[in-house]
């Protein structure tokens, strides 16, 4: 194997795929990265650690046709490392490859192409939809952090992604807590489908998504798995399969009390009044009067903190704690101003959401206080 490429273009193609390989890898060839030529003009990059598989396409000039497996870490910092615009060689023999590059030579030692386990998942154009990319993106960032941090198969360890017509649904649920909007797309072929999709590989496919310069990706659901496509860059993950919590049914339809809060303001209380909270409970309460919402955390054996705002609130007093984690990920994934509270009682379920955009929302469970 024999092709020459831009320095920049191989880098940010080693980036997008290397979020697929393997942390514990149980066959060292899933710490690799398999590259291949396609044609004389485009090499293709992908990683996988079973559970998902990231693929992208990369221009290049191929002299001589071929493919190996490369260490992703070193790879990565060999690249990373050469000067920006420069051309790089790379000339493959069995498992031994020369990267050149200037005054520059690596020889790096990789595994054969046959140990990799590529994904071969075929798909045909007729059974995914189109999506515009920045919507999903956007929508999976504010709706997406509720899920539970999970290593298993646990369906609230996934992300749902609810296309019905011109909306895209997107929820999140951990039991103690709920992420949910929705964004008008364009969804060109008009279809329906709701997919589970780990939340590793969602968050994974966002943060390689500042690499991708395309507008839509289209979706596939391909029996246990889901793919995710753009001109030159794939997702594949499984899916989780189960019934996932009716999550529309646990949001209030109204609060009898509502509160509205600057963003910043509490953003900004909370991280200071958190100094003092019990590590272990990580308890912050919040005690509304008029007008005036009161932070406050203590911790018997290290002291107590505490802070006020002015807030828009008319209703009657009431005291209400919260893992103050939960909340300040709520806030920083309000794109807001302002937010609105939506109140009932001390051990009712607490809305958040932006004042002036009613389509997301965010859902905290109380926490008892004890006395």
């Amino acid at each position: 194997m024999k092709f020459v490429i831009k320095k920049d273009d191989l880098y940010n193609g080693i980036k997008i795929v290397e979020r697929a390989t393997s942390m514990k890898a149980l066959q060292p060839v899933l710490l690799n990265i398999l590259i291949e030529t396609i044609d004389k003009g485009t090499v293709r990059l992908t990683a996988t650690d079973l559970d998902m598989t990231i693929i992208t396409n990369i221009d290049a000039q191929v002299e001589k046709e071929g493919k190996i497996t490369l260490p992703s870490k070193k790879l990565n910092e060999i690249v990373s490392k050469l000067g920006d615009n420069d051309l790089i060689n790379f000339e493959a023999e069995q498992t031994l490859v020369s990267i050149t590059s200037r005054n520059s030579k690596f020889d790096i030692y990789g595994i054969a192409a046959s140990e990799f386990p590529a994904d071969m998942t075929e798909v045909k154009p007729e059974d995914g939809f189109e999506i515009e990319l920045k919507p999903f993106v956007k929508a999976v960032k504010q709706a997406g952090f509720a899920a539970a941090n999970y290593e298993t198969s646990n369906l609230l360890s996934g992300i749902v992604c609810d296309i019905s017509g011109k909306v895209l649904e997107i929820a999140s649920t951990d039991g103690n807590r709920l992420a949910r909007v929705r964004e008008s797309i364009s969804n060109k072929d008009d279809k329906n489908s709701q997919l589970i999709i780990p939340s590793k590989a969602l968050n994974e496919f966002i943060k390689m998504t500042s690499f991708v310069d395309e507008d839509t990706v289209k979706i596939y659901k391909e029996k246990s798995k889901v793919i995710i496509k753009s001109e030159k860059t794939t997702t594949i993950s499984r899916l989780l399969e189960g019934q996932f919590p009716k999550y529309n049914q646990l949001i209030p339809a109204d609060s009898p009390k509502e509160a509205v809060v600057n963003v910043s303001q509490m953003t900004a209380a909370l991280d200071r009044v958190s100094i003092m909270v019990n590590e272990k409970t990580s308890i912050v309460k919040m005690e509304f009067s008029n007008n005036s919402l009161r932070l406050t955390a203590d911790t018997p054996d290290s002291g107590k903190s505490e802070e006020s705002l002015d807030i828009d609130y008319s209703g009657e007093e009431l005291t209400i704690a919260f893992n103050y984690k939960y909340v300040l990920e709520a806030l920083k994934n309000i794109d807001s101003e302002e937010i609105k509270i939506g109140l009932n009682s001390s051990l009712s379920a607490t809305v958040f959401r932006p004042k002036s955009e009613e389509d997301l929302i965010c859902l905290i469970m109380p926490v008892q206080i004890r006395n």
